[in-house]
């Protein structure tokens, strides 16, 4: 058997050479990070402030001592921007919540930590919490939107909590994990507007017991006589 060996005419492919990272390289891209995150942060404010209609490209840009023509360098309009900066402030809590339960040894601990997050977001974040309600999820497209997604993502933490739960024996077998986690963030949110949109005060470790109680109770498989209302949760 004879092999023919053909030769390749084709052109060789260079192989790329990945640039060496230098000092200089180094701090241009550095520059690039801050200015992005000093225009999140200089969107976050006018956005919370002046909501969406109100807050404008030009008004961040002079925050940031920019050009208005330089946050289209790094965001490719004005609804990107709020989207940024949206999933910034979801990926921040989404870790801080998701960090905190994996710290928790019992299912009470955990959807205590969860709840009691929620309501302080809405004490930290007024502003931002009260555009989302207001003009973020209001809109028309939000539902297909990838902020509807960050949101689902949020708020399947307390699923998988219930699930955990349900396979453990901890919480009732018949229970619908989704029907306990729209009951209970909506609780959160009536609760938590009532009070930011009349300033009021919210007390945070109060609201989290009484919810934390009414949940558990109606959760927890039941032996015997009723549950009394639990106590705090350190």
């Amino acid at each position: 058997m004879v092999f023919t060996f053909r030769h390749d005419t084709r052109p060789k492919r260079r192989r790329r050479v990945m640039p060496i990272a230098t000092p200089q390289r180094r701090t241009r891209e550095q520059r690039k990070l801050d200015r992005r995150a000093a225009i999140l942060a200089a969107a976050r404010t006018a956005f919370a402030q002046k909501g969406f209609a109100g807050a404008s490209i030009i008004e961040i840009a002079r925050a940031c001592d920019i050009a208005d023509g330089t946050i289209y360098k790094y965001f490719a309009s004005k609804q990107d921007l709020l989207f940024n900066v949206m999933r910034q402030f979801y990926e921040g809590l989404i870790a801080d919540v998701e960090a905190g339960v994996a710290q928790q040894s019992t299912l009470a601990a955990r959807l205590r930590l969860l709840v009691r997050r929620q309501i302080e977001a809405f004490v930290e974040d007024e502003d931002l919490c009260r555009l989302f309600i207001r003009e973020v999820r209001t809109a028309d497209d939000y539902p297909d939107s990838p902020l509807h997604d960050l949101n689902r993502r949020y708020t399947s933490i307390v699923v998988r909590i219930l699930e955990t739960g349900i396979a453990a024996g901890e919480v009732r077998a018949d229970l619908k994990p989704r029907l306990v986690r729209d009951m209970l963030y909506g609780a959160i949110e009536h609760i938590a507007w009532k009070a930011v949109s009349r300033g009021g005060r919210l007390r945070i470790e109060q609201t989290t017991d009484q919810l934390l109680g009414i949940v558990l109770d109606g959760i927890v498989p039941r032996t015997g006589a009723p549950r009394s209302p639990i106590t705090r949760v350190t």
